[in-house]
This record gives structure tokens, sequence and C-alpha cells, in this order.
């Protein structure tokens, strides 16, 4: 696996032990739970566009 450079989300809080972080690699975009670094989930970077833009419309819930 490539070395990435985590992000942690904006809305996961301050206490680092409980959020969501993402990386991008090339095409890839790479999601992993911060207590679980070692299973990640990896889509393409239009796929994640796309996921995003259907949270952001309310499609989701």
């Amino acid at each position: 696996m490539p070395e990435y450079q985590w992000q942690k989300s904006s809305l996961s809080g301050m206490q680092g032990d409980n959020c969501v972080e993402v990386a991008a690699h090339g095409d890839t975009v790479t999601l992993r739970e911060s207590n679980e670094p070692g299973a990640v989930a990896a889509t393409r970077r239009t796929a994640f566009a796309a996921f995003l833009a259907g949270v952001r419309a309310g499609r989701f819930g």
C-alpha cells in the first residue's frame, strides 16, 4: 500500500479516537476509521465525488 497522507474529517471532533480519515493517491480515494487503521475502503475519485454530492443533496437519509 502506498504511503498516504491521512486527513481527519472536520466533523469528527477533536478527540481523535473515533473519526473518519481520508487519503487521496492518484485516481483513488481511501477511507479508514481512526481506531481501525488497518481496515480501509478504496474507490475512484469520481465515485467518491458522486457519493459526496448525494450526501450533500440529502439522498441518503
